[in-house]
């Protein structure tokens, strides 16, 4: 299956992407520093250390971000909580940036953020929590191991599928008196 190696992938964008950024952010910090400017009255050295910090801070969210996606890789099972968290904030901060770069920057880096998205987005949507890993056995239930779903015949999945409901009976059959 493909999911696994697009997972990978994903998380080696968002690696580079959480470089790019830092060192991208790091060296606008610099220049504004070496311009000795102003911009509207702000002190130059105030903008300088906000570039560079604001520039970590959001590489160290992607390499967060791809962190994430790593361990969905590896473990080849959809991410907990928070990871679907930082990966659904990726794709929307992807968007975002993407319809910020088609006017700023041009159509490649358009085409780089909506690749970067699609990468996110197929690895939030193929791990399914759902569906469970890869390899797991045809018979078990839709549900996956908390109990909603499985095929033990308990209250609550039954051997119906694991939709929680009672087992499908065939209607009472009418009668002759």
């Amino acid at each position: 299956m493909v999911r696994r190696p697009v997972a990978w992938v994903a998380a080696i964008v968002l690696f580079v992407e959480a470089i790019g950024i830092a060192l991208l952010n790091w060296f606008l910090g610099v220049v504004v520093d070496r311009q000795d400017m102003s911009l509207a009255g702000l002190d130059s050295d105030m903008m300088s250390v906000s570039s560079k910090v604001g520039g970590l801070v959001f590489g160290l969210y992607f390499a967060l971000c791809g962190v994430a996606a790593l361990l969905v890789a590896v473990r080849d099972r959809a991410p907990g909580l928070f990871g679907r968290i930082l990966l659904f904030s990726a794709a929307v901060v992807h968007g975002l940036l993407g319809a910020f770069t088609v006017g700023l920057v041009g159509w490649g880096a358009f085409v780089f953020m909506m690749v970067a998205l699609g990468l996110i987005v197929f690895t939030l949507l193929a791990f399914d929590r759902g569906a469970g890993p890869a390899d797991a056995a045809p018979g078990e239930g839709a549900g996956g191991e908390d109990g909603s779903g499985g095929t033990n015949g308990d209250a609550n999945g039954g051997t119906n599928g694991g939709t929680g409901g009672s087992p499908i009976t065939a209607p009472p059959t009418p009668s002759a008196s």
